[in-house]
């Protein structure tokens, strides 16, 4: 018998970001072990959708068939805790969880306030809930009254990159990865470059600048301030073989994220055998070992421009860390697959 599925995304599943890669790669494999994926786009502007998009999210669910399990990512879950009170009873509903939206740098307070009541609310009513990491496990059941029990945490898959080709101009070429938006702590990152202009380094940034559009024209401004437009590339997003080339060209990958779910993007780059640079923050302690990078606290600008400061001086270090990145095994898609799908029949 076809096990059939239906997987709740908001807006395109195309979206260049780590959560939607998480819904399609499992889509994808899913689809390769023999079931059948219903997608469900719930519309644009999530997790402040309008209140037509919301309405129109809200029929769509509801409408699907009850004998369907449903995966419904969390970008949009959060904020349908009626559709999720709705169908309860009824239906096998399933919350997909990168990162509490509450959690999200720049909010205003009484929007994170907002988020967060809306969120608990909506996964008091769902089934089971999925988080890629046991950090964010632990919030859901601290903050949010989730039971251990209705929790699985399955991490990213991650596919084992290309040999790293090291630069030969001894310019170190740093690259970072992840969209522009306040969470990934680019303002950081610029600040700490700032201050290290005599030492040879370039950075690539690879991240959708539309997201966040006043980040976007905010961090550009400041790389104009600092002078440092001709050290500093904007690439945009890129396609997986543009982005797979990026990390085998690179020597160091840097990130000061304020907060991750997971950090796909540390574990792309540490499978591509790159050193990390990244901070203590969520779950990146837990992606990005030891032996493979360095972590300094969230919003410690001294501290990164140290860390950058010893490894773009020091190839020795470098190359320490990307042997110690090489050595990590991270679990393929195919195999959280088959996690993500045994979850779904022990609930059915």
């Amino acid at each position: 018998m076809v096990k059939a599925l239906a997987f709740a995304v908001p807006g395109d599943l195309a979206t260049p970001t780590g959560g939607y890669a998480y819904a399609r790669r499992m889509i994808a494999e899913l689809e390769a072990y023999g079931w059948r994926i219903d997608t469900i786009d719930l519309g644009d502007g999530f997790p402040r959708p309008s209140p037509q998009v919301l309405g129109a999210a809200r029929a769509m669910l509801t409408r699907s068939p009850a004998d369907r399990p449903i995966v419904v990512d969390g970008l949009a879950f959060g904020v349908l805790p009626e559709a999720a009170a709705a169908m309860r009873a009824s239906h096998t509903m399933v919350a997909l969880v990168h990162h509490p939206l509450a959690l999200e740098s720049g909010l205003p307070v009484d929007d994170a306030a907002r988020l967060r009541a809306s969120e608990r609310a909506a996964l008091a009513a769902a089934r089971h809930v999925v988080v890629t990491s046991a950090a964010t496990a632990r919030l859901l059941t601290a903050d949010y009254g989730v039971a251990a029990e209705r929790l699985s945490v399955i991490e990213p898959g991650t596919d084992r990159g290309t040999a790293r080709r090291r630069s030969s101009d001894g310019v170190v070429a740093l690259l970072a990865v992840g969209a522009v938006v306040p969470r990934k702590g680019y303002d950081l990152l610029v600040a700490a470059l700032a201050a290290l202009g005599q030492l040879r380094w370039r950075l690539v940034i690879v991240g959708d600048g539309t997201r966040s559009p006043e980040t976007f024209e905010q961090l550009t401004a400041d790389v104009a301030r600092r002078g440092l437009a001709d050290r500093i590339a904007f690439r945009g997003a890129a396609r997986a073989d543009e982005l797979a080339t990026l990390y085998a060209s690179s020597d160091l990958f840097v990130l000061p994220s304020r907060f991750e779910g997971y950090g796909m993007a540390y574990a792309e780059a540490i499978a591509h055998g790159l050193p990390v640079i990244g901070t203590s923050a969520g779950a990146i302690p837990q992606t990005v070992p030891t032996s493979a990078g360095v972590l300094v606290a969230p919003d410690d600008v001294a501290a990164l421009t140290a860390a950058l400061r010893r490894l773009i001086e020091d190839p020795h270090a470098r190359e320490r860390l990307a042997a110690g990145a090489r050595a990590v095994e991270f679990p393929s898609w195919h195999q959280q697959a088959a996690r993500f799908a045994g979850v779904i029949e022990r609930l059915t």
